[in-house]
C-alpha cells in the first residue's frame, strides 16, 4: 500500500499545475499550426490517487458519454508511465471536419474509421507529447515514447481495467477541454505513474523550485 508520502502535496501539485500550463500552451500552439484554426486549451486540473481506484474515477468522470475511443502511450525515463487520452465517441469525426475545412465526410456511427483513427493518435501525440515532455525537459529528465495505438471501447467503464495496475502505482489524473474553431471536443488526459517516479517527481519539483528562490 503506498505510503502518504510517496504522494504529491498541495505546494507540489501548484508547482506541477504551473509546468502543465505551459505545456498546454504549447500544445495549444502546435495544435493550432497543426489544423490552422485557433485552438484553446482550458488549464487543466490535477488529481493525485491510486491506480487502482483509476477505473473507478474514470467511470464517475466520464458517466455522460457511453462510447468512447482513447489512445494509449506508454513512456520511460526517471518519469516512467502511461497516458491515456480519451475522447467521447464523435470526437475524431469532429475533428476530421475541422481539418477538413468544413466538408463534413460521412461516417458510419458505429465505425471508427482510418481517417479518424489517424486524427486522433495526431492529436494525442502532440498532446502527450507535450505534456511529458514537458515534465521532462524543465524538470531535467529524458523521456522515450513507445508508438500511440488507438482503442475503441463500447463503454466508457470498460476503457482502462483495473487489472493492468499495480498496487505500487500511482496515478497523476489531468482533465481538460478542447475547443477548435467554436466546436467544443472534450477529452481526458490520464497519466499513470509508478510509485518510484511519484518519489522522483517531488524531489524534482523541490529542485525547480530552489532555481527561482
Amino acid at each position: 500500500m503506498e505510503s502518504e508520502q510517496t504522494l504529491l502535496n498541495d505546494e507540489e501539485k501548484d508547482i506541477l499545475q504551473e509546468i502543465m500550463n505551459i505545456a498546454f500552451g504549447q500544445a495549444a500552439a502546435d495544435l493550432a499550426e497543426m489544423i490552422n484554426v485557433f485552438v484553446v486549451l482550458n488549464v487543466p486540473y490535477i488529481k493525485v490517487l491510486k491506480a487502482v481506484d483509476l477505473p473507478h474515477y474514470l467511470k464517475t468522470e466520464i458517466a455522460g458519454y457511453d462510447t468512447i475511443c482513447m489512445v494509449e502511450q506508454h513512456f520511460w525515463g526517471e518519469f516512467k508511465g502511461s497516458a491515456f487520452l480519451i475522447f467521447p465517441a464523435g470526437s475524431g469525426k469532429e475533428l476530421v471536419t475541422i481539418m477538413g475545412e468544413g466538408q463534413d465526410p460521412q461516417f458510419e456511427s458505429a465505425i471508427v474509421d482510418g481517417m479518424e483513427k489517424e486524427t486522433l493518435m495526431e492529436v494525442g501525440n502532440i498532446l502527450i507529447g507535450a505534456c511529458v515532455g514537458k515534465v521532462a525537459e524543465l524538470l531535467d529528465d529524458r523521456v522515450t515514447y513507445s508508438p500511440p495505438r488507438i482503442v475503441v471501447e463500447n463503454h466508457a467503464s470498460n476503457a482502462i481495467p483495473a487489472n493492468i495496475f499495480d498496487l505500487h502505482s500511482s496515478a497523476i489524473v489531468l482533465r481538460t477541454v478542447f475547443t477548435f474553431n467554436e466546436r467544443a471536443v472534450s477529452g481526458f488526459l490520464f497519466l499513470v505513474t509508478k510509485c518510484e517516479s511519484i518519489v522522483w517527481l517531488r524531489q524534482a519539483l523541490a529542485v525547480f523550485m530552489e532555481r527561482y528562490e
